[in-house]
């Protein structure tokens, strides 16, 4: 199939759509259920480019939730423990399997904005996979294959309207991409930089002791970024992505917004948020909010009385801002990836209280030696890759 009707563009008064291949080849994907949509389709390539790269970098399964063009998460398939189980509400799904520990590490991670996600996975789909997205509000999937039980599953998502798709594995871009805006067309060679520990020689700080977990750790945020609308930060733990900052003017602000979805994260993990006496009959996505309201400043928006009661089993005292401070201080060796410069030290010193220990970014800021200072300052190790990462 050479070439694909789409409903519409990006909006419902952008007819006609349709994706093909210039040359006349076949598209490198077969639709299995569902009609993709536009935004869909950017979701589903630039979702695959970036779990392609995790696999052939770890040697991971991976998997990303993809929202808007940009990831909300992504991660690596590692084991996860109890409390990950509690918080992305997979503790009744007994043993996963390492894609599906990927895909909920990565859903889970950002549940607020991977809410109606675009899936992808570098390796084939598993009943267990299957079963995790079949519960999720989610406008599709891609992967190189599926198992039969888990397509099946699949194609009962959404009436029989999910949005499934297989993608050739072995299907290499054109070395020229081009895009039209305005009527102009753009003209560019095709981004195959290699991501790997090599970028990560250059330490300029005083602390140079890199560990393998945060090479790692720091290489997935290079590759997220990698596939992040610009400018972008991310936060990087164990395998997986806990705060995506996108699309931010200013640095400053990536670094706030990541920090802020990282923090989110760890809260979550606090025996006092994981023992929320939720109502019975509250659903995961209206405990989603409730959590996120509960540990953010609006937390009187749950708390009032009147409101409590048809979330709650009984009122929760309020998190304070001591309460979470303290617990936050437990994060550590966090990995922080940026994809250009930071022209101020202001973000080492943001990064810091989301408990950043390693950073990669490309440095050549003209205030290059007062953002080592401040990496000095707090013991940090600061890698210069020289690779700007912008993605537009």
């Amino acid at each position: 199939m050479n070439e694909l009707q789409l409903k519409y563009g990006c909006n419902p008064n952008q007819k006609p759509a349709r994706i093909y291949m210039e040359d006349g080849s076949d598209l490198p994907i077969e639709v299995l259920c569902g009609r993709p949509g536009y935004i869909n389709l950017l979701d589903a390539f630039n979702g695959w480019q970036l779990v392609s790269e995790l696999k052939k970098a770890t040697g991971l399964p991976a998997a990303t939730s993809f929202k808007h063009v940009s990831p909300a998460g992504a991660a690596v398939g590692l084991p996860l423990n109890e409390v990950e189980k509690k918080i992305y509400w997979v503790e009744d799904m007994g043993e996963l399997s390492p894609i599906a520990s990927a895909y909920a590490r990565a859903r889970g991670a950002d549940r607020m904005s991977s809410f109606g996600d675009f899936i992808s996975l570098s390796d084939k789909c598993d009943l267990a996979t299957a079963k995790l997205v079949k519960r999720e509000v989610s406008d599709g999937i891609i992967a190189p294959d599926y198992d039969e039980d888990a397509l099946a599953l699949l194609k009962e998502k959404k009436k029989g309207n999910y949005c499934v798709i297989k993608v050739n594995p072995d299907f290499v871009p054109a070395a020229i991409e081009k895009k039209q805006v305005f009527g102009v067309t753009f003209e560019q060679g095709h981004n195959f930089m290699e991501i790997n520990d090599s970028l990560f020689e250059n330490i300029v700080t005083e602390n140079k002791k890199l560990t393998d977990a945060a090479k790692r750790d720091l290489i997935i945020s290079l590759i997220v970024l990698k596939y992040t609308q610009s400018n972008s930060v991310c936060y990087v733990k164990d395998g997986q992505a806990i705060g995506i900052g996108a699309g931010q003017q200013s640095r400053i602000h990536c670094t706030r917004l990541a920090g802020s979805k990282a923090d989110n994260w760890f809260l979550r993990q606090c025996p006092k948020v994981l023992e929320l006496p939720f109502l019975d009959n509250i659903h995961r996505a209206d405990r989603d909010n409730a959590i996120d309201l509960y540990i953010g400043e609006d937390y009187m928006d749950v708390l009032e009385d009147g409101k409590w009661e048809k979330i709650f089993k009984t009122k929760p005292s309020v998190f304070t801002k001591e309460e979470k401070r303290a617990w936050l201080d437990k994060n550590t060796d966090v990995a922080l990836g940026s994809d250009a410069f930071f022209p101020f030290g202001d973000n080492i010193e943001r990064a810091v209280r989301s408990g950043v220990k390693y950073v990669a970014q490309p440095g050549g800021s003209v205030r290059d030696d007062l953002v080592i200072e401040s990496a000095n300052e707090h013991d940090m190790v600061m890698a210069f890759t020289g690779l700007r990462l912008f993605h537009h």
